[in-house]
């Protein structure tokens, strides 16, 4: 005879049918029940033959398996511990740790271990089990099909899984918790298993998920009670994720989700704080019901007193005196009392470089700082603080360390750490290396954390170690398109992480030699009416020792102009550009080590060959562009470069020729007013044809002789901010400037170098020098000026100004892509004199747009804009327009 020694079940399961029984059977008819079950129970004990010497050694003598699994005989006995020839005790722990150890594998769905024959001191064992059902196919009802792959996903509800109790309920809580989130309190998720049977041996299920999420549940009515001080408008401005529904509500819907709804809470509390009543509470809150889409919330709270600070008294400080520390805290006596300042005037979490007591001495050492405020006295309502110091030792740093680059070589990262061993220890300097490693763009922004580690306040050291995330940092631009009466071509290759000594080695080509933070393009782009070519190369730390930026240029266009009578390009009018620059740009140390001061030379050749288009007076010529530019900028955004979320960056530069006029002997003057003659007669209807076509030739040669070498200097300035506005929406405020001048104004303003406003803002293939300014809502570059004659000219301007407002949110900020939606809102206009200047003259727009950024391909984006004024020369408002964002960053 058989005898059962142990029998476990999942605690789920038995929690399952005792509540079911529970609830199915009354307290009068559950009695008799007992009484019977006790009865059965004690005739069992009785009668089972139960070995007198129980609780005594036993050898095992043969140990086998049945029921129904997959796995073999071998592989279950090996699995729980137990062994042919080991003495144990029976009943013993050795029985119940085999059980647990099979039941801890997650693989069986009831095991039970017998005695299966007893001959003196030596056992046969049993064990006897069925494996857990393994899931075919889950159907999922209720949501969307784009949502059924994510669900599938996070709840691993993959063919083959084991299906467990457990495996249910959290799917099932995981469902109800998701879309309550959304605003779904009433959902409801069903989830059922359908056992399958076919000729494979082991057991299987398809599982059925419903998901009913009923209605969206809205907040008609906050409704607080006890508050005599702070009115309900107050204490419903500080629930910042909880409103009432309002027909004008656009950013904050007024969707009840527990998790904000208790988070407000706090923070009606904080705002008490904040008005000087320290001991406010809440005593109780409910939810009324109203029907299945409405609720209303019940708050009532207790204010209590009104306090003030008195004596502020600082204790245990010798590095600093009170008074460096009272203006760090920036609380003082009499103040209304004020929790939340008080807190982030020591410790201010929601800014890591913040300026606050515990930033003041972690920025100069202190680690190990601990910093306590004490309420001393309160009599009066006038609360006597002491702020407790316990300043420790200076801290050091130890090792610093960098783990996660593979690529990337140690030094490039190392020359940008700001957390040296040996130095003192500083917070900021541990913010501030983050934000440059960041910045660097070969790294995931949202992963990059720095880890203390082997803190010893004893020896004063700390190890920190830096852990990067590699993304790609080399791009691809392959394009193909018809456009211009025939097919462009462009290929573009970028790589912002090579480098440049291991070209020669061919074991580095992986597929190109990378790691030395050095940034390669090339980009060639070809139709039937143009090709241009270019080159760029830049080293980030020239020598390697210091933060000097050596970067170089060549460039090469050729256009050429539609021949209408073959409707293809004519070879023999063209127009060719050749460009070079060679460039340095230094990290500044003062006013702050943000600034960078950038100079650069250029050289442009242009050549036209019989190019007559109106965009030039000359047709035949060529014209010499060397210029000098100088520019300071300041960036510190924080801390992805992709998606900034505060910090500012703006530059001003200006490129300049040499003032030719002043010695080249030329009467510019006199040119002018020989200039302006030919022009009127020219344009001169009753002039001769002969006489205009003499007149125009001369036109083009004192244009030719004017821009032989091009005069000119131009001024530029750009600022965007960002602020993080609540959670993750971004406001990005932006103001751009331009000027094109020129030194002698008979010489005049040149026709190269000038801006194109409107449109996407991608520049077209000219490499004249112009500056392609987007201004979504208008076609590309149609935002011109008029001439002296009152009408639009395609020649750009030599003025503009814009201003722009972004607000973004991300939509996930991943390293495999990064994609954020925008709306904005902005204006521009363009003059070509300050005498017509206006700024606020404004062509305007508004609109929305989405970006993705990968790094194998840039930013990629679009615009819907809308044009609220007329284009010039015209008298409707511009309308919508559609721009596509290719590789401009942002």
């Amino acid at each position: 005879m058989m005898l059962l020694l142990t029998i476990k079940k999942e605690n789920a399961v038995l929690e399952k049918q005792v509540n079911n029984l529970a609830n199915s059977i009354s307290l009068k008819t559950f009695l008799p029940f007992i009484f019977t079950l006790c009865l059965s129970l004690t005739s069992l004990l009785v009668n089972a033959q139960v070995p007198q010497n129980a609780g005594t050694k036993y050898t095992i003598s043969d140990i086998s398996v049945s029921g129904n699994s997959s796995f073999s005989s071998e592989t279950i006995v090996t699995y729980s511990g137990l062994r042919k020839g080991e003495d144990i005790l029976i009943p013993g722990e050795e029985i119940s740790n085999a059980i647990k150890k099979l039941w801890k594998s997650g693989l069986f769905s009831d095991i039970e271990i017998y005695i299966k024959n007893v001959e003196g001191n030596s056992a046969a064992l049993e064990i006897h089990l069925f494996d857990l059902p393994e899931l075919r196919d889950v159907k999922i009802t209720g949501v969307k099909k784009s949502k059924i792959e994510e669900i599938v996903e996070e709840n691993n509800l993959n063919e083959g899984v084991k299906v467990t109790e457990n495996l249910i309920t959290t799917t099932k809580n995981y469902l109800q918790n998701k879309y309550q989130k959304d605003g779904f309190y009433n959902t409801k998720v069903n989830i059922n298993t359908i056992p399958i049977e076919d000729s494979i041996a082991k057991p299987r299920v398809n599982m059925v998920v419903t998901i009913d999420k009923g209605e969206k549940v809205k907040i008609d009515n906050i409704n607080f009670e006890g508050n005599t001080m702070l009115s309900d408008k107050k204490l419903k401005s500080s629930m910042k994720n909880t409103k009432e529904k309002k027909f004008y509500r656009v950013w904050k819907r007024s969707k009840y989700i527990e998790a904000d709804y208790q988070e407000d809470l706090t923070s009606v509390i904080d705002t008490y704080k904040e008005n000087g009543y320290r001991d406010a509470r809440i005593i109780s809150d409910s939810i009324s019901v109203n029907n299945n889409k409405n609720v209303t919330l019940n708050i009532k709270v207790e204010e209590g007193e009104k306090y003030t600070f008195g004596n502020i008294s600082f204790i245990g400080n010798t590095v600093y005196t009170d008074q460096q520390l009272a203006s760090i805290l920036r609380v003082r006596k009499g103040d209304t009392y004020n929790g939340v300042l008080l807190e982030k005037g020591i410790a201010d979490d929601t800014k890591p470089d913040g300026n606050d007591l515990t930033n003041l001495y972690q920025n100069n050492g202190y680690l190990f700082s601990q910093i306590n405020p004490v309420e001393t006295n309160a009599d009066g309502n006038v609360i006597d603080m002491e702020i407790r110091i316990s300043e420790g030792k200076p801290a050091y740093f130890n090792n610093v360390t960098i783990v996660g680059n593979e690529k990337t070589n140690d030094h490039v990262i190392y020359r940008e750490i700001r957390t040296r061993p040996g130095e003192l220890y500083s917070k900021a300097n541990v913010v501030r290396t983050v934000r440059e490693l960041s910045q660097l763009g070969f790294f995931d922004a949202e992963q990059l954390t720095p880890d203390f580690k082997n803190v010893n306040p004893n020896e004063g050291t700390v190890d920190m170690e830096y852990k990067v995330v590699e993304t790609g940092s080399s791009q691809i631009e392959l394009q193909g398109g018809y456009g211009g009466g025939g097919f462009i071509g462009t290929l573009g290759l970028s790589f912002n992480n090579f480098s440049l000594k291991n070209i020669l080695n061919k074991d580095a080509y992986k597929p190109l030699p990378m790691g030395d933070g050095q940034k390669l393009a090339l980009r060639l782009q070809a139709s039937q009416f143009y090709r241009t070519y270019s080159f760029s190369f830049s080293e980030p730390w020239m020598g390697g020792k210091k933060p000097v930026q050596f970067s170089t240029s060549i460039s090469h266009s050729n256009q050429f102009l539609y021949d209408s009578s073959t409707g293809r390009a004519d070879k023999d009018k063209r127009f060719n550009i050749t460009g070079v620059s060679v460039g340095l740009a230094k990290r500044l140390t003062v006013p702050d080590d943000y600034f960078t001061l950038s100079q650069s030379i250029s050289y442009q050749h242009y050549n036209l060959k019989n190019y007559y288009t109106g965009l030039f007076t000359f047709g035949d010529g060529f014209s010499n562009n060397l210029s000098y530019t100088i520019g300071l900028s300041r960036n510190n955004t924080y801390n992805d470069p992709i998606f900034p979320i505060g910090g500012s960056n703006f530059s001003v530069s200006a490129k300049l020729s040499l003032p030719y006029s002043l010695f080249n002997n030329v009467d510019y003057d006199a040119l002018a007013e020989e200039y302006n003659e030919d022009e009127a007669i020219y344009r001169d209807p009753d002039a001769s044809a002969a006489d205009q076509q003499a007149a125009y030739t001369r036109m083009q040669e004192i244009d030719q002789e004017r821009y032989n070498w091009l005069e000119f200097y131009k001024i530029k300035f750009k600022g965007d901010w960002y602020t993080n506005i609540i959670g993750k929406l971004v406001l990005r405020p932006s103001i751009e400037f331009g000027y094109l001048g020129a030194y002698n104004q008979a010489r005049g303003v040149i026709p190269f170098e000038r801006f194109f406003l409107g449109g996407d803002g991608l520049g077209s293939y000219s490499l004249d020098g112009r500056e392609a300014i987007a201004l979504r809502g208008y076609p590309n570059q149609s935002i011109q000026p008029l001439d002296k004659y009152g009408e639009p000219t395609d020649d750009g301007s030599s003025i503009y100004n814009k201003f722009s407002l972004e607000l973004r949110y991300p939509i996930t900020l991943k390293a495999s892509a990064k994609i954020f939606a925008l709306t904005f809102a902005e204006g521009g206009a363009a003059f070509n004199s300050f005498r017509d200047y206006n700024p606020f003259q404004l062509k305007r727009s508004a609109g929305v747009g989405l970006r993705v950024f990968m790094p194998a391909f840039g930013l990629l984006g679009i615009d819907f804009g809308y044009g609220f004024d007329p284009l010039p020369g015209q008298t409707k408002a511009n309308g919508w327009e559609t721009h596509f964002i290719i590789g401009q960053q942002f």
